[in-house]
């Protein structure tokens, strides 16, 4: 049994069609933060359910719903999602976190240290100097995570 966990930040207001298309079929969605509008949102959940937390844009009375951080258990996994690595309080190991999903960098990146899989799946929004616009995926199976990086393919 697999379980498919399409990951997006930084949309920055801007839900491409191409990110759409890269998230359909997936089972969950977690947005990373800098939704940049409500309706992103929505959007999102005419795909899948949506875990959202709010980055540093989203400062709007709409985005008062969203909390700066979320523990979201999926497929037996605990994932852990906040905006900005670097304000990570907590210690992921001590509790149990399998994944920590972070954006604000608009950097795609994959690591594991001490077993636990930290992604940023970079920014699906406009486009910031000349990183990639991307999102990741992360496949739940009985014999464990499966993160990719998808760099969208703007036409």
């Amino acid at each position: 049994m697999m379980f498919t966990v399409g990951i997006i930040s930084d949309t920055h207001g801007l839900l491409r069609p191409e990110a759409k298309r890269r998230l359909a079929g997936v089972d969950h969605i977690i947005h990373g933060g800098d939704i940049g509008r409500p309706d992103i949102i929505s959007e999102l959940r005419r795909i899948a359910p949506v875990t959202a937390i709010r980055g540093n844009v989203d400062t709007g009375d709409w985005a008062t719903e969203y909390a700066d951080t979320e523990l979201v258990r999926l497929a037996g996994r605990a994932i852990f999602v906040l905006h900005d690595l670097k304000t990570l309080r907590i210690d992921p190991v001590a509790c149990g976190i399998d994944v920590v999903v972070s954006g604000h960098s608009h950097v795609p990146n994959i690591n594991t240290v001490d077993g636990v899989l930290y992604l940023n799946p970079g920014s699906a929004g406009p486009r910031r100097f000349k990183l990639p616009i991307a999102l990741a995926t992360v496949e739940i199976t009985p014999d464990g995570l499966r993160p990719v990086i998808h760099h969208l393919e703007l036409g």
